[in-house]
């Protein structure tokens, strides 16, 4: 299994209509095959401030796309498909973002989940 990871520097102010725009682009990778599941992250900047956490105004922001694949064949095979040519027809205003994207495939080598309840 693979993760990839697409990471976007979303300009403050632009968080939720850059979140819809994916949310509506999700609908054409659904049914690609090898594909898992998909997530848009929004990067919640905090650091430590003794023993808490605590929000810090002037963290660096930006979202993260992440999409699980069964091989990266699969994941390839939905890059080369119209499929994805669809999902990325509406791409973010140049307002949007604050640069270029930063692109990055991981192997899952392990997995640890709650016992469930």
């Amino acid at each position: 299994m693979i993760v990839v990871s697409n990471r976007i520097p979303v300009t403050p102010g632009h968080e939720e209509a850059f979140e819809q725009l994916f949310r509506a682009s999700m609908k054409h990778v659904h049914d690609q095959p090898g594909f898992i599941r998909n997530e848009i992250h929004r990067r919640r900047p905090m650091k430590r401030d003794g023993r808490r956490w605590i929000e810090d105004p002037e963290g660096e922001t930006h979202h993260e796309i992440k999409t699980w694949w069964r091989s990266l064949a699969d994941f390839e095979g939905w890059v080369g498909s119209e499929s994805f040519a669809a999902a990325h027809r509406e791409r973010p205003s140049t307002d949007m973002v604050r640069g270029p994207a930063q692109l990055s495939i991981y192997e899952v080598v392990d997995v640890s989940e709650a016992a469930s309840r």
